[in-house]
């Protein structure tokens, strides 16, 4: 009996040694992701836009004073030649004001002739001559009033052209500024196609920068046009900004007033607003003009750094900021990554 309590130690020593557990190890895989070196540039930036054909000197037409239309002597469409009548007034109440005038001022004016000769007899005063020069003074400026609107009671082609708009008819009654006609002078000026941008769109183009301009129907037939005004202002109608495009050379005969056209901006990119073009897939989760990239270094840890989305290419995403301190971005892999995530780069 002895010997067998003797020997439970030492059996119960040898399990517990031959059980004892190991030591665990905790590894972290790495992830193979692809990178590309990251270079800031100046990049030229496309901006697709839709606008209308129109020229850059449209004239809205009306009377300087109220009256009845006697005649409108064109149609919408039609070639005018500068200095042609195009409307009239009914003139008999113009005519009347004009004549009225007239003999107020010849009136007036013997006034004063008689004045001066009682003066010159030394019968009138001074005060009495010179009072009499002020009134013919005045009535001669009230009648170069009324011969001035009796001018303005027509309207004339103000250069070759064509007419756009006829926007009212023979017999109606027409306040003095009211539209009566709408022509340009698309015979000898430049055309433009006048499209709408965002404010970000806007805030890229810059005056001078290169367009290509597509024709309706004629997708094939391209023109090249230039950036010759940006508007300062939004429009109330659309609530775009508006630009002008004008185009190179001659008008094209497939081109009318009015007409939409399509017109692709490059934009180049200055050297305080240089951006990183990079692909879609390294973009993640973007909103807005805002996302988030993966980049590295140190080629063996991933950071999630966030940027500002400048626009968009045919292939690429524009970044404007964010990445000024990066090395080299990740383009595959990124679905895998968090932040400081163990990388390993392959080809």
């Amino acid at each position: 009996m002895k010997n067998i309590w003797l020997l439970l130690p030492c059996s119960l020593l040898l399990f517990s040694c031959g059980n004892k557990p190991a030591a665990t190890t905790t590894t972290i895989d790495t992830i193979p992701v692809k990178i590309m070196p990251l270079q800031k540039q100046g990049s030229a930036i496309s901006i697709t836009a839709s606008g209308q054909f129109t020229t850059d000197d449209e004239v809205y037409l009306s009377f300087k004073t109220n009256g009845i239309i006697s005649n409108i002597l064109v149609k919408e469409g039609d070639p005018v030649r500068k200095g042609q009548l195009l409307a009239t007034l009914n003139l008999t109440e113009i005519d009347a004001q004009v004549q009225k005038e007239q003999l107020a001022f010849d009136k007036a004016q013997r006034d004063y002739q008689r004045i001066q000769r009682l003066y010159n007899d030394s019968v009138a005063t001074l005060e009495q001559l010179e009072n009499s020069k002020t009134v013919m003074d005045q009535v001669r400026q009230q009648l170069n009033t009324a011969q001035f609107n009796r001018s303005y009671s027509s309207i004339h082609a103000t250069q070759d052209g064509y007419v756009l708009h006829k926007l009212v008819n023979s017999g109606q009654m027409v306040n003095a500024g009211t539209t009566v006609l709408q022509t340009n002078g698309a015979s000898s000026t430049h055309w433009i196609l006048r499209v709408g941008v965002s404010d970000r769109e806007w805030a890229q183009v810059k005056i001078g920068d290169k367009a290509t301009i597509e024709i309706p129907g004629q997708a094939n037939d391209t023109l090249p046009g230039t950036v010759t005004r940006k508007s300062e202002g939004v429009d109330a109608q659309s609530g775009t900004f508006l630009i002008d495009v004008q185009l190179s050379g001659n008008k094209p005969a497939a081109i009318a007033a009015g007409m939409f056209g399509r017109c692709y901006i490059q934009s180049a990119a200055s050297n305080s607003n240089t951006t990183w073009s990079i692909p879609y897939a390294a973009l993640l989760d973007g909103n807005g003009s805002n996302g988030f990239v993966f980049i590295t270094n140190d080629h063996k840890t991933a950071q999630k750094i966030p940027v500002t989305i400048a626009g968009v290419e045919k292939d690429n995403v524009l970044i404007n900021s964010g990445m000024e301190q990066a090395g080299a971005l990740i383009i595959s892999g990124s679905a895998y990554l968090k932040d400081q995530s163990p990388i390993r780069i392959i080809p």
